[in-house]
């Protein structure tokens, strides 16, 4: 998997890996975060989607902690409430250099795009591990899973932006340290 991105610019987004579904929610993540992005995944084994999924979010995740590998001045913690018709989405996240998820959508298992739905969570939990950010999802309501998805992504989008904008000098940490 190649990945380039660019968090502070806002600029072309090229996602090309062989699952639609996910072509589209990278392109919705990244759209939503401002940031310029190009990521590449070829399937070298083509047993299912969770390969792929799984290849692509440790891409990203290591791309995004090298982007914010020096933390001095960021805001770090966001959180974002995203409506998409029936769905309504929270996202919430702390860039602490400790990974990690938590996730509460109670997604039907179904595939949409040629993606298993289970793989959302594991593409969050893979991006919170190898990014070392802390990501919470909750699903406060919704039916259509297509929707509950993409504002999962918006969602995350959002705050990751929010979450990395300089606003200070500092570390926001009383430790010093994140």
């Amino acid at each position: 998997t190649e990945v380039y991105i660019d968090i502070d610019s806002e600029g072309e987004i090229r996602i090309d890996t062989p699952i639609p579904f996910l072509n589209h929610m990278l392109e919705t993540l990244f759209k939503h975060m401002n940031s310029s992005a190009t990521i590449k995944t070829v399937d070298k084994k083509p047993y299912d989607d969770h390969h792929i999924v799984e290849d692509t979010a440790i891409a990203i995740g290591e791309a995004l902690a090298k982007c914010i590998e020096d933390k001095s001045g960021i805001k770090r913690y966001s959180h974002v409430v995203v409506p998409m018709d029936d769905a309504l989405i929270l996202v919430a996240v702390d860039i602490s250099g400790r990974g990690g998820s938590y996730i509460d959508l109670d997604l039907e298992k179904t595939v949409i795009g040629g993606m298993s739905t289970e793989n959302v969570n594991h593409f969050i939990d893979t991006l919170a591990t190898r990014s070392k950010i802390t990501i919470h999802v909750l699903k406060i309501r919704g039916h259509n899973i297509h929707h509950i998805i993409e504002a999962v992504f918006k969602g995350l989008g959002l705050a990751l932006h929010d979450a990395t904008r300089i606003i200070g000098s500092g570390i926001r940490s009383t430790k010093g340290v994140i």
